[in-house]
Parts: C-alpha cells; sequence; structure tokens
C-alpha cells in the first residue's frame, strides 16, 4: 500500500491494523473515532498539529517492509464488512 496525505486513516489501518501503535505513537490516538474511519491524513494531523509529510513518509517506511499479501485491500474488506451487515 502506497499512502498519501489524502489516504483515509481507516484505509490504513483496513489495510494492516499492525499500523495502529504507529499512529498512536504519532500522536492520533482516535483510531476508533467515528472521525477516523472517513478523515484523510492531512486532515487529521492539521487537527492534532502533526507534520503530514513526515508522518506519510514514516506510514510508507512501514509498509515497505511488509509483504503485499500481508495487507488487506482496503476496497474488500469494506465490501465484505458491507456485505455481513446486509
Amino acid at each position: 500500500m502506497v499512502v498519501t496525505k489524502d489516504t483515509i486513516i481507516g484505509d490504513v489501518v483496513i489495510a494492516d491494523p499492525g499500523i495502529a501503535p504507529l499512529l498512536m505513537s504519532a500522536g492520533l490516538h482516535c483510531l476508533g473515532c467515528v472521525l477516523a474511519t472517513g478523515e484523510t491524513i492531512e486532515e487529521a494531523c492539521y487537527v492534532h498539529g502533526i507534520d503530514v509529510e513526515t508522518l506519510v513518509a514514516d506510514i510508507n517506511g512501514y509498509f515497505e517492509t511488509k509483504p503485499a499479501e500481508d495487507q488487506a485491500d482496503p476496497g474488500e474488506a469494506g465490501k465484505a464488512a458491507g456485505a455481513a451487515e446486509a
């Protein structure tokens, strides 16, 4: 997964829940918050006073160390969740 400042935080966590400690240590403590599911990384960084470029680089560095097969496709995970609710 390649992350940009426009990536939705919820999509990042769906792709790999193991990213949570990195996000929390950066200052994003509200990963379970309703806003996190639809908020971009840039929006969250603005609200929390975090440098977006540094965080995006850290997140991409994390994903570069992970094999692609260990990362969920956020779109597919969302479809599965929607199907389970129906």
